[in-house]
Order: C-alpha cells, then sequence, then structure tokens
C-alpha cells in the first residue's frame, strides 16, 4: 500500500500512529490494528471491500491471521462492520460491542439519525466523494453479525491492548470509545471524528445528523472522553488529533451539532 495521505479514498497503512498501533485507512474509515506482544487487537471493520486491504496490512507489520484475537467495534454502524461477520466466520475472531449496538450489528441499516441523509449531498457537495467511495467500497452490502461479545462499559476489556471502554452515547445508543492509558491513546470512533463524511468538514466536532441518533448526547458524551486526558486522539473518520483530547473536545463543541 502506498504511503499516501491517510484520508484519501484509497487504503493506507500509517505504521505507529501512536507506541504499537497502526492506522488503517479505506474509503475514509479508518480501522486501527493494536498490537501487544505477538497477538493483535482489530479496532471497527471498516467496509467488506476492505478485507484484502487487511490482510494486506497484517502481512505489512508481521502478523498471520491466527495472531489476530479480536475485532472490538467502536459501535455497529455499516462503516465500521464490513467484515466483521466475515472475521469471525473464517478467522474464528470475537466479535466485541456494546450490548446496545446488537440490533444495528444485526441489521446494518436500520439505525436512528436525526436529519434525512437525502439533503446532505445537495447542502454538503464536499461529502459527495467521500459517500461516493464508501459506496464504491461496499458500504450497501454490509453483512449483519450476530453474537456479539459485551463490553461492559467503564471496564477494562479483555483483548490484546486492555482498552477501557468509555461509554459515550449519542452518536449510538451504545457507542464506546477505547481508552489505552499506558500508551496516552484515545480511540474515539465516531464519537468525536477530525472528517465528517456526510459533510466533507475537517477538524474535531460529532458527526451530523445524518447518522448521529442524538446529537445533544452526542456532545454530552465529549465529557467522558475527555476525562481520559489522552494524548492522542485516533477518530474513526479523519486524521489523528496530537494535541490532547481537551482540544478536540473544545474544538467540538464551538463547531456544535450539524
Amino acid at each position: 500500500m502506498a504511503a499516501r495521505r491517510a484520508s484519501d479514498r484509497g487504503p493506507a497503512l500509517i505504521r505507529n500512529v501512536a507506541p504499537g498501533i497502526h492506522r488503517l485507512s479505506h474509503a475514509y474509515v479508518n480501522s486501527y490494528l493494536v498490537e501487544e506482544g505477538n497477538a493483535l487487537t482489530i479496532v471497527d471493520a471498516a467496509f467488506p471491500a476492505t478485507w484484502p486491504v487487511l490482510e494486506h496490512a497484517l502481512d505489512a507489520i508481521g502478523f498471520r491471521p491466527a495472531q489476530v484475537e479480536a475485532l472490538v467495534l467502536t459501535h455497529a454502524h455499516f462503516d465500521h462492520l464490513g467484515f466483521a461477520r466475515r472475521i469471525r466466520e473464517e478467522w474464528d475472531v470475537p466479535v466485541w460491542a456494546h450490548p446496545y449496538e446488537g440490533y444495528i450489528a444485526r441489521h446494518p441499516y436500520r439505525y436512528a439519525h436525526e436529519n434525512p441523509r437525502s439533503i446532505y449531498p445537495i447542502q454538503h457537495p464536499k461529502g459527495v466523494p467521500i459517500l461516493t467511495a464508501m459506496s464504491l467500497a461496499g458500504a450497501w452490502t454490509v453483512p449483519g453479525v450476530a453474537g456479539l461479545v459485551p463490553i461492559v462499559e467503564g471496564e477494562v476489556i479483555d483483548v490484546p491492548g486492555h482498552p477501557v471502554a468509555v461509554f459515550s452515547p449519542g452518536h449510538t445508543f451504545g457507542h464506546c470509545a477505547l481508552h489505552l492509558p499506558d500508551r496516552d491513546v484515545l480511540i474515539t470512533g465516531d464519537a468525536l471524528v477530525t472528517l465528517d463524511p456526510y459533510t466533507g468538514e475537517r477538524g474535531p466536532r460529532v458527526v451530523c445528523g445524518a447518522a448521529t441518533a442524538d446529537s445533544r448526547q452526542a456532545l454530552t458524551s465529549l465529557a467522558a472522553l475527555e476525562a481520559t486526558g489522552a494524548h492522542i486522539v485516533l477518530p474513526g473518520h479523519g486524521d489523528p488529533w496530537r494535541e490532547g483530547v481537551a482540544g478536540a473536545v473544545a474544538e467540538a463543541k464551538a463547531v456544535g451539532a450539524s
């Protein structure tokens, strides 16, 4: 995979965006590969077409499928669920998520959102290339997955990297960010992003109402992210933020809901 701007539509592997954490970007969605010794956790599952990208990424960082011990979902929207069923069926990897995400995981296109999505391409043309890339990566062919291993909010998840589940509802009702305090990292999923795929706007923010169930709750949940004190923020969409979570939260609050 070429070393290119990670937020381009094509696949990119960016090694060590934080200690022992690699960013896999595809069609404007980020997955993360978290190393611990000889084992690996994958955070979020992007799209069906990300599967061969993942295989190449594992080879590039010197891991084999047998060393992948868990897939952890920050939430179960279709653009984070793409290869979840395949990794469980073909590699026997358990898929973890908060219990509130179970329904969306089984039915990827039935999820709560505040605003009609059809207005966004007209009002926000910068989002059109992003949504097009997502569609080409299989956004509308994501299979559902059942039988999730439950994440308990506020507790350490027993997977490589041992992240703490930071309950951060709003984008979805069971959204959990992942805090790795020993690495000073917070993987925020879509609780806080630096690229809104529907509007094309960059910088820290909550995702617009086209894909967010409750924007007011999403803004309130920023306090839980800030409380981690993490220095490095790794979002589900967009580039890493390396100026501390408090600064990212302040900018997201200033932007507000959209």
